[in-house]
């Protein structure tokens, strides 16, 4: 392994490297701006979100090895806003004595589903009953066992409901099953609600949680994450917060962990992982002391972590899903702002179309109803030109 010299900015601070130029490396240039931090960002075209904002952005293809050792070469640490870097390439670039962080040792659990499962059965953490399928007769025996309907998911590259199908017999999973993607299957489990506990981890070992979050889904997609999670008893909260940092330390995770978790009435489930910012952490930019995005950078960079605590009794996160037509999102503004100028709104400067997160809302308050309504009726607005009528 080769030992580089630090890469630094303008300020004598680091550089650091974030794959992938999406929303959430847009959020997180925005936090390193502050910290006086430089973020670099590879993006695959010069309009994504991140490269319309960031001044050193490097346009490049994250499945090329090249592009990816070119990139690091700039950087003290390589981290990512997306699951989708193949694992050999991030193993070349840690080869090559690059800091990559989350590694690709642990990233392995985020992109790969079926090694998640396998891993945190071997950990004796809770998860849905999940079988590795290929057939049809593997998935009759897995639903003799468990019922219909099933759950089947692809191994890796599935994502805001892409990737997962719930089928009631092997017929229905019949163009599925041979499409040769890698499969597993999993017991529908009847759930309470989705929640999610995100926390961070620094190389030193040090580690910090936000308190647990609801997260309302419709179509696979969150679609509101309010914090913290209503009615969540104390014990089951700690619960949650503790599997999550049992996870990052188990799983030797560096930067932001999201665990998604299914609240059943035997208790709590791991759905998914998620190892960088994630869309149920988004309302801590004006919710919390310390945003995921800042957490982030101070983790990679094994800075002292931030304090998670909430800035308001209760926040509300909506997301802003594209519409059909021209969103006039300027007029729109304009008038939102006027009507409740205590809402944040954050746009991604991504091109509008039906079903896309391209923004999202968030209001603080007191009240959990009021404070719902409200960065609901935002969000509504932004993307019909209709207030929502209590």
């Amino acid at each position: 392994m080769t030992v580089r010299a630090a890469i630094r900015g303008a300020m004598d601070l680091p550089v650091v490297g974030m794959v992938g130029g999406g929303q959430l490396s847009r959020m997180t240039h925005q936090a390193a701006i502050a910290l006086g931090l430089s973020l670099r960002v590879l993006a695959d075209a010069s309009h994504d979100s991140a490269a319309l904002v960031a001044s050193n952005v490097v346009v490049g293809s994250h499945t090329s090895e090249q592009d990816l050792l070119d990139f690091a070469e700039g950087c003290e640490v390589v981290t990512f806003d997306h699951e989708h870097v193949p694992g050999d390439l991030i193993r070349a670039m840690e080869e090559r004595g690059h800091t990559v962080l989350p590694s690709s040792a642990a990233l392995l659990h985020a992109q790969d589903k079926l090694v998640m499962r396998q891993r945190l059965r071997e950990l004796g953490v809770p998860v849905p009953p999940f079988a590795a399928v290929s057939t049809a007769a593997d998935l009759d025996a897995f639903a003799t066992e468990h019922g219909w309907p099933v759950v089947l998911k692809a191994a890796t590259g599935g994502y805001d409901g892409k990737g997962v199908w719930i089928v009631d017999s092997a017929a229905d999973a019949a163009t599925v099953l041979a499409s040769g993607v890698r499969l597993l299957v999993e017991q529908k489990v009847p759930l309470l609600r989705e929640l999610a506990a995100v926390v961070a981890r620094s190389p030193y070992g040090q580690a910090a949680a936000w308190p647990v979050v609801e997260t309302v889904q419709a179509d696979g997609i969150c679609v509101e994450v309010v914090a913290p999670a209503p009615g969540l008893s104390d014990d089951l909260a700690v619960e949650a917060q503790g599997l999550a940092l049992r996870l990052a330390d188990a799983l030797g995770v560096v930067g932001v962990l999201a665990v998604e978790l299914f609240e059943t009435a035997e208790g709590l489930l791991v759905n998914e992982l998620a190892m960088r910012p994630h869309n149920s952490g988004h309302w801590t930019i004006e919710g919390a002391r310390t945003s995921q995005f800042e957490q982030h950078l101070r983790a990679v960079l094994d800075y002292p972590l931030g304090t998670t605590t909430l800035t308001a009794p209760v926040v509300v996160m909506a997301n802003l899903l594209g519409g059909e037509g021209d969103p006039e999102l300027d007029k729109r503004l304009h008038l939102l702002f006027a009507h409740d100028p205590a809402l944040k709104v954050h746009l991604y400067g991504k091109e509008v179309r039906p079903g896309r997160k391209i923004g999202h809302v968030t209001a603080l308050g007191d009240d959990l109803d009021e404070t719902g309504a409200r960065a609901r009726a935002g969000a509504h607005y932004l993307r019909t030109g209709q207030w929502l009528t209590p």
